[in-house]
């Protein structure tokens, strides 16, 4: 099996948590759904000189994948289209295909983005200035990608001449796209509909790939060891991290999150680019849903724990500056973490097998 189809790059990869601080459990406060529990841990009174983020309140939406925002308070959003007919694949016959929209926190409404039928489009990512947006179409077997102009409402598939097809995607900046090519490397797309490869990495089965400045880092399905490719000198470095199954640069391009996996567990780490210094925050036993937030300073992930010779799974707002973890809800695996503009919310979205249901943390 190829080493792609083990974990998905960058959302899901297994490690446990070894804080830096304690985190303490005073302030609790519960909000109960049909068979599931949410806890959200208010950590109010953490030590002076180190502000901790602490918990407000959390709202809950059903059946609903929040992937992005638009602004503090328009989400993007996933979610099943019922004006539509059922999906015409026997697998999927009792499913509705899922759409895009813009959900506004305050009116609650939804405002239809992008629908289709007979597939689930999902992964909205917008670019920094909110202005494209880049999705995925899918109902059995690999995922499309697409760029649309949001002003237009076009779109342009990452596909055909020269990369055959998109194999994964994510902004690389406010303008451009990088993803590994079924064809073989990777490949780069412009808001304009021109797709390059990368001629220097051609010949690679990419496992993961990311663009920071002039810099392409990447792996391949057989070695998980991190490359460097130079795109001015054409040189390729080998940096001092291997077994690497996520990488997330940071907005500025200063930083990185790095996952290493191995059979047991997997460490997750700060990386600095330009001093080669690394900060270890956790490892452990399972991760998902790794963000920063727009500020840099904090980063949000999922954990699942071991504990008392029984599983919890926790999500956990690190803090940069002070080094100090907080623990902000328990009882949830959230595969997908992200930020308001302001850093002030986070949403979280979990998925019970069946179905995809979304909350929104509201810092104080």
């Amino acid at each position: 099996m190829k080493r792609k189809n083990i974990i998905p790059a960058l959302l899901a990869i297994t490690l446990m948590f070894t804080m830096t601080a304690c985190v303490k459990q005073e302030k609790k406060t519960t909000i109960k759904e049909p068979g599931k529990t949410i806890t959200v841990i208010d950590d109010s009174k953490e030590e002076e000189n180190k502000p901790a983020i602490s918990v407000d309140w959390i709202e809950r939406f059903d059946k609903v994948d929040i992937t992005d925002w638009l602004d503090e308070d328009t989400v993007m959003v996933s979610k099943d289209n019922e004006t539509l007919d059922k999906m015409s694949l026997s697998e999927l016959s009792g499913q509705y295909p899922k759409s895009l929209y813009r959900l506004n926190l305050v009116t609650k409404e939804y405002e239809l983005v992008k629908e289709q039928k007979d597939v689930f489009l999902g992964g909205a990512s917008l670019s920094k200035d909110k202005k494209y947006l880049l999705y995925s179409e899918y109902s059995l077997g690999d995922p499309a990608y697409f760029i649309m102009n949001l002003d237009t409402n076009e779109s342009f598939g990452i596909m055909g001449e020269p990369i055959g097809g998109a194999q994964s995607a994510a902004w690389t900046d406010n303008d451009t796209v990088i993803g590994a090519a079924y064809s073989g490397g990777a490949y780069l797309a412009d808001r304009s509909g021109k797709i390059t490869s990368l001629d220097d990495l051609k010949d690679e089965a990419l496992y993961l790939v990311a663009k920071v400045k002039d810099q392409i880092y990447y792996n391949t399905q057989y070695d998980g060891s991190i490359m460097k490719l130079d795109l001015t000198t054409k040189e390729k470095t080998s940096l001092d991290f291997g077994q690497v199954t996520g990488l997330l640069p940071s907005y500025d391009g200063n930083q990185m999150l790095i996952i290493q996996t191995d059979s047991t567990r997997s460490t997750l780490l700060v990386y600095d680019i330009e001093s080669g210094k690394k900060i270890e925050i956790a490892k452990g036993s399972e991760l998902y849903g790794v963000s920063w937030s727009p500020d840099q300073r904090r980063i949000s992930y999922c954990l699942k724990e071991d504990q008392n010779d029984a599983t919890a799974n926790s999500l956990y707002v690190y803090d940069i500056l002070t080094g100090v973890a907080t623990r902000v809800a328990v009882n949830t695996s959230s595969y997908r973490t992200s930020w308001s503009p302001s850093g002030e919310k986070l949403a979280f979205t979990q998925y019970d097998g069946t179905q995809y249901n979304s909350n929104i943390i509201y810092f104080k």
